[in-house]
């Protein structure tokens, strides 16, 4: 069984935030951040983004375990995920002050911004195996997505205009509004804290020590530990994809802002409609192979993208990538719950976090580190292509990730 609003809310939180995930980390603000505030003639802008991008997901993968912890032993799970949220809406609003040149004060907002965004989700997450019996898993996961692609493409239909008239200060603005009154329902609807009687500082230490023992029992999993591994590496692609590709279909292919908004607005019509085609398929079939296919699929487009020198060619790979893009990060999702004990998502959780935000490190830094020394952003789109390969072959190799349906396992 499955609690209908808290479900709608939850998934209103995708919505959400999905306006952070297409026009800040995908979309307008990496090519504006790259191109007018530090300039990108000698690919500076791309070290500037990578390094933003890679340090700040480097603090949330620290930090995400330890607040897991935080938020199970106090009990302030929905009080921490309304503080990362906050910290994240005031900071993109504040991207509305930057000018050209304003290269260091771009790098912090963003820091701040991504932190917010990125850290909240460990929480976000952890409500998943709450409000959603073990069956419907899949799909509700698959429902996040796929509400959170339709937040895109209406937070992208709303910058389009903005954009061309070159209003991008109002573009964050709206961005930093249409997050913050898209959330407010989950906030109102979802599980409620619990109390606990522990101070956050008390909460800490013990969160802190027992985050260590579920690293150590989940390390001792060996199907875990497989999985685990092949998300690290995979997941690397699929997050520099994510923050560079707007980058790089404006700097190597001439992509105008316009026509950026017309792709990943493509883009996310496509992830949608795979996120829910594939949603039923997921629990059926099982999260594993689904995760398969799609890994398949971004293998691929990453080959292909080296190659590709036509806007028109690029706007078909693109639609490619947005089949595979919503069905391998619900399937990693669907099928790490399936590892959780029951009362333990919060810590569980927190390592899925960290493991999934590490994997934003080394990506953007090795595209950012390939483009400055080779000149071009071609070397370092092939270099991604090497994360989904490997991770593909990892997780092939992983057991378990089996159908959700009929599975009536109580652990």
């Amino acid at each position: 069984m499955h609690k209908q609003g808290q479900v709608i809310s939850w998934c209103l939180f995708d919505f959400a935030n999905s306006a952070y995930s297409a026009v800040i980390a995908a979309v307008i603000f990496p090519v504006y951040y790259v191109s007018s505030v530090v300039g990108n003639e000698t690919g500076q802008g791309d070290v500037w983004w990578g390094r933003a991008i890679s340090l700040s997901m480097a603090l949330v993968a620290l930090t995400s375990p330890f607040m897991g912890g935080v938020a199970d032993y106090s009990g302030r799970r929905k009080r921490l995920l309304f503080f990362y949220t906050s910290a994240c809406v005031i900071s993109v609003s504040l991207f509305s002050l930057l000018e050209k040149g304003m290269a260091l004060e771009g790098f912090l907002l963003v820091l701040i911004a991504n932190i917010g965004m990125e850290g909240g989700l460990v929480f976000y997450n952890s409500f998943l195996p709450e409000i959603a019996g073990r069956e419907f898993q899949g799909r509700v996961s698959a429902w996040g997505f796929g509400v959170g692609y339709a937040g895109s493409i209406l937070s992208l239909l709303f910058a389009l205009p903005l954009v061309r008239a070159g209003r991008f200060a109002e573009t964050w603005i709206m961005v930093s509004l249409f997050f913050a009154a898209f959330s407010l329902p989950a906030f109102i609807v979802l599980p409620k804290d619990r109390k606990t009687g522990l101070s956050v500082t008390g909460s800490a230490a013990r969160g802190w020590t027992y985050f260590l023992s579920v690293l150590k029992e989940i390390l001792a999993d060996r199907k875990l530990r497989r999985f685990m591994l092949a998300y690290l590496i995979y997941e690397d692609g699929v997050n520099t994809v994510i923050v560079f590709s707007g980058i790089f279909a404006s700097t190597t292919l001439g992509f105008r802002s316009g026509e950026l908004i017309g792709l990943y607005i493509m883009v996310q019509v496509t992830a949608l409609a795979g996120a829910f085609i594939m949603a039923k398929p997921m629990d059926v079939s099982g999260p594993k192979r689904i995760a398969v296919i799609s890994l398949l699929l971004w293998s691929g487009v990453a080959v292909c993208a080296y190659f590709v020198r036509d806007k028109t060619h690029f706007f078909a790979l693109a639609a490619v990538a947005g089949i595979g893009l919503g069905t391998v990060q619900a399937s990693s999702r669907a099928f790490f719950t399936q590892f959780v004990p029951r009362g333990r998502e919060n810590e569980y959780f927190g390592i899925y976090s960290l493991v999934g935000k590490s994997s934003a490190v080394l990506g953007p830094l090795v595209f950012g580190y390939i483009s400055s020394t080779a000149g071009s952003q071609r070397p370092a789109i092939l270099a991604v292509s090497l994360f989904f390969v490997t991770g593909l072959l990892l997780l092939s190799a992983v057991e378990g990730g089996g159908p959700n349906i009929g599975d009536n396992r109580t652990d």
